[in-house]
């Protein structure tokens, strides 16, 4: 194993070590989102302010799992021309300076099989990209695409829902590596109010099939509800405010210095959900 593969495979798993028992902090942005200019800035700034590792969205035009706020980032990454090959750029700038946290990279099934999945799979761990999740792609799909994952040691991740079934959990279980992304609620992300007794039911189910640490998302939206959620599980996973929170500071800047109003606004606001985490 190469130098570069075995730093892959300790990023993640050591991430999670780091949290010495709270839930691990993942914010999810859009690349290109609020600039292609800002992506890289933007996660320095969540690093520092806590985050784990980082969820970076691969701009789609039919991101149909993700709910206005998410889509609104991609629809303005994609306006400003950001594709594949500007994602993996972003990676490999942050991984200049950042050696430790993880990216993950979430998207859907058509960048990564227009790029094509065996060089797809070659570029994110050229780049230090750590895991992929697609969100499209069920594990029946996902077998051949996970194998070129393993092959360069970058983690195959996946979505679990509350309708999955166990024999869904069961698949999953035999493919996925890093971490499992539960999602809280019915639903697209930002969508509505996390019920955290069922939320604390499904982790433990899914526990009864799966070794890896467990995120929960969808739905999280302060400091309190990321509280809540992450006594029940390994991870917090919070995207749509984070995103909001953005725009709102873009709104308030009115073009004078919009992305750094954004990089600050969206680090403040995720060290508060840091605190919280304890």
């Amino acid at each position: 194993m190469s130098q570069v593969t075995q730093a892959q495979t300790d990023r993640l798993a050591a991430a999670f070590a780091r949290t010495k028992g709270r839930a691990a902090l993942i914010p999810y942005i859009t690349a290109g989102d609020p600039s292609p200019q800002a992506t890289v800035p933007l996660m320095h700034a969540l690093v520092a302010a806590g985050a784990d590792v980082i969820e970076l969205g691969v701009p789609f035009s039919d991101p149909m799992a993700d709910g206005p706020v998410v889509q609104r980032a991609t629809q303005r990454a994609i306006e400003k021309g950001v594709g594949m090959r500007h994602v993996f750029d972003m990676v490999q700038a942050f991984r200049e300076s950042d050696k430790t946290t993880p990216v993950v990279l979430m998207g859907y099934a058509n960048p990564v099989e227009r790029y094509g999945q065996l060089e797809f799979a070659r570029k994110a761990r050229e780049v230090g990209v750590d895991g992929v999740l697609v969100v499209d792609y069920p594990p029946e799909e996902m077998l051949e695409f996970a194998r070129y994952l393993d092959d360069v040691d970058v983690a195959p991740i996946f979505l679990l829902a509350p309708t999955s079934t166990d024999a869904r959990i069961q698949k999953v279980a035999e493919i996925a590596r890093g971490y499992v992304y539960y999602v809280s609620l019915k639903g697209v992300t930002g969508a509505a109010t996390i019920d955290l007794s069922e939320v604390e039911q499904r982790v433990q189910a899914i526990r009864r099939h799966v070794s890896i640490p467990i995120g929960v998302g969808f739905g999280i939206r302060d400091a309190q509800s990321a509280q809540r959620v992450g006594q029940v599980c390994d991870a917090v996973i919070i995207g749509s405010k984070l995103i909001e929170t953005m725009e709102e500071a873009v709104a308030q800047a009115n073009g004078h210095e919009a992305d750094q109003a954004a990089v600050k606004a969206a680090g403040a606001w995720l060290a508060g959900i840091r605190q919280a985490l304890g």
